[in-house]
């Protein structure tokens, strides 16, 4: 881990996770859970320096060898796609955004939207100097969403770090559990049933990303 970021992945004993490759930015694994179809996480923590963007976003298009089936690409992409996820600091630059779009793109893959607000990181000033963005996000192939169709993303309160935790519900949540997580005025969910899940987190500089595999 370290000051300018890093990458660990940790699980509970009912998930089961075959790490298959590894590297500064990326954890690519294989995971299956009892009575669950296996499936493909990649976890990802996308180099903040401009000079190793674009050698990023294409080792990420060969991870696969071109196979995206039954795939989740999630984590901290460190890209902004439009100016509609940036507010202050310089403009948004479509250029910047290429090699990510190529990659998405050439693996069909979909950005889920993530509920609870807009903006997943921010450099933590007031007012005129404030800057937002989103940066972190959750791309999945078309068949794993059939996998999962009820998959939830909410955004959570930031807490101790410049990012705000995203939780992923693969099932859904439960409908008496809905009243538990509650939008705030700052556009911010506020996390009160994560107990409730069965977790396999994942984190780098003290942002949690949470995968929910079961709604028991």
């Amino acid at each position: 881990m370290g000051i300018v970021g890093g990458l660990a992945l940790w699980w509970t004993k009912d998930v089961q996770i075959k790490v298959l490759e590894f590297g500064k930015y990326f954890i690519n694994a294989e995971i299956s859970v009892t009575g669950e179809p296996n499936w493909f996480g990649t976890f990802i923590y996308g180099p903040p320096y401009k000079e190793e963007k674009k050698e990023f976003w294409e080792f990420m298009t060969n991870l696969r060898k071109g196979n995206a089936d039954r795939w989740l690409v999630i984590g901290d992409s460190n890209v902004v796609s439009s100016q509609e996820e940036k507010v202050g600091g310089v403009p948004f630059n479509p250029t910047e955004a290429r090699n990510y779009f190529g990659f998405v793109d050439t693996m069909g893959l979909i950005d889920l939207p993530i509920a609870g607000g807009t903006f997943t990181w921010s450099n933590q000033r007031s007012e005129e100097k404030a800057i937002l963005e989103k940066l972190d996000r959750v791309l999945c192939s078309p068949d794993w969403n059939t996998f999962f169709p009820k998959v939830v993303a909410l955004l959570d309160v930031a807490i101790g770090s410049d990012h705000a935790p995203v939780i992923v519900y693969l099932k859904g949540i439960k409908r008496k559990y809905k009243k538990d997580l509650n939008l705030n005025p700052n556009g911010s969910w506020k996390r009160t049933a994560q107990r409730l899940f069965r977790i396999v987190g994942y984190r780098y500089r003290n942002l949690v990303i949470h995968i929910a595999l079961g709604a028991n």
